[in-house]
Parts: structure tokens; sequence; C-alpha cells
């Protein structure tokens, strides 16, 4: 079943109506072709419950929908996941973005780290943002979350910190950190309402003084095994491990 996203106030939930406008309207009417009657599903993306709606009629610009019932239990992992992401070269945040999402991310942080070799303009990260966010909200759809994860604008690493300092867990995977029961240990203690903070490095890794600077923060270093994994790896990897243990 096909997953679209609204505001909330599109959301009519005493008289029973959902009203879907923009691009969407566009896909469900000419590219889906989609007739009355069928039936879809609705998020609001901030509550995670599923709105299951049936096509009532086409409108100028927008496609009206009949309430059925909401479905409270949503999709949505117990803990929020944050993914404080090195910047990569050429194309491979998408691609990370793409299946952070589908993993269960709740927000991706670009971080600008001393081993990165893509620099961007205030400009230019505005305009990749964008189209970060913009594949953030496709994956969503197609995973069928409950909500769009914000893809922030690239930060420093400094400023990442500072971020992550009042989350729960904050973990490091690090290609000189020894002990995989260690890893083990920090996966299985999540707890459902956390927050995890994961820092991967760009191609190259973090720097030795970028390690020590977390690790000042409370920030720990972890295995994620005996084999160097590419910076689009490490955190489908880390992401996957979070999910088996959180899922419920």
């Amino acid at each position: 079943m096909y997953q679209f996203f609204v505001e909330d106030s599109q959301i009519d939930r005493i008289n029973k109506r959902v009203t879907i406008t923009g691009a969407d309207v566009n896909h469900i009417k000419n590219v889906l072709r989609m007739k009355i009657g069928e039936e879809l599903n609705v998020s609001n993306g901030q509550d995670g419950k599923e709105y299951r709606c049936a096509i009532n009629a086409f409108g100028d610009g927008e496609v009206e929908c009949e309430l059925r019932f909401i479905k409270e239990d949503g999709v949505e992992l117990p803990a929020k996941i944050y993914l404080f992401q090195g910047l990569p070269k050429a194309d491979k945040l998408e691609l990370i973005i793409q299946k952070a999402v589908e993993l269960g991310v709740y927000q991706v942080i670009p971080v600008e780290t001393k081993r990165s070799i893509v620099k961007l303009d205030d400009k230019k990260a505005k305009a990749k943002t964008a189209r970060w966010q913009q594949i953030s909200e496709a994956a969503a759809k197609q995973s069928k979350r409950g909500i769009i994860p914000e893809v922030k604008e690239p930060m420093s690493f400094a400023k990442a910190l500072q971020m992550a300092e009042t989350m729960d867990v904050k973990l490091i995977p690090y290609e000189l950190a020894e002990g995989m029961e260690k890893t083990r240990t920090l996966i299985e203690s999540v707890k459902p309402g956390q927050s995890i903070a994961i820092f991967i490095g760009p191609e190259g890794g973090f720097d030795e003084s970028e390690i020590a600077a977390a690790m000042e923060k409370g920030i720990e270093p972890i295995t994620l095994g005996r084999r160097i994994l590419r910076t689009e790896t490490a955190p489908l990897t880390i992401l996957s491990w979070l999910g088996y243990f959180l899922e419920v």
C-alpha cells in the first residue's frame, strides 16, 4: 500500500477526512493512476501513527480521502538514533541517508571532519541539504515510516560533539578499537526511550585528535569487527545491530 505524508492540519479526525495536496496529487492521479475507492496510508510525519484512507474524489489540485482508521502502534524504533556522518566523497551520502532511513534512523547530521575531502560553502550546503531531505522523504515513503527523518545542514565536528553531549548513548566506531565483547555489551544495553549518537568517519576515518576529543565527551570507541568497513557500510552495520535489539 502506498504511503504519503501530509501536514497534520490536513487530517480532519472529527469528520474523518484527509486532504492530500502538492506534488503527490499528480503522482497519485497520473503516475500511480489510483482510482476512487482505492486505499492508501497517510502520515503527518510527527506522531508515528498510520492513517488508513480511501480516495473519495479528485479535486482541483487535491485528493480528498475518507479516513477509515488510525493505527496507533507505528513502525518507529522505540529509541531515537542520531547518525553523525563524516562527509564522504561524491554521492555516497545519498545512499547512506536512503538506507539509514529504511533502517530507522531518527536524524542524520553531516559532519565536516579533518579528513573530509568534500568542502561545502553555505550556498552549496543549503542546496545539498534540500536534496538530502528529498531523499529522506522518498525513503520514508518507501519504507512506510511514520516520520520523515530530518537531515541537518553540515556542521563542524566540534558542534557535532556539543549536540551529542546530552544524549544517553554515544558510540564511535574506530578501526583501532579492540574488543567485540565491549561493542556487544554496549549495543545490547541500549534501552527504549533513549537517544543514541553514532559517529561515523569519512573515507580515511577519524583523525586521532578527533577520537581523543570524542572520548573526552564520553563517547565510547567501539569496533565493528576485524574487517575495515567503508564509510557507507559502517553506519548501516551498526544501525542494523541496534534495530535488532530495539525492535519489539
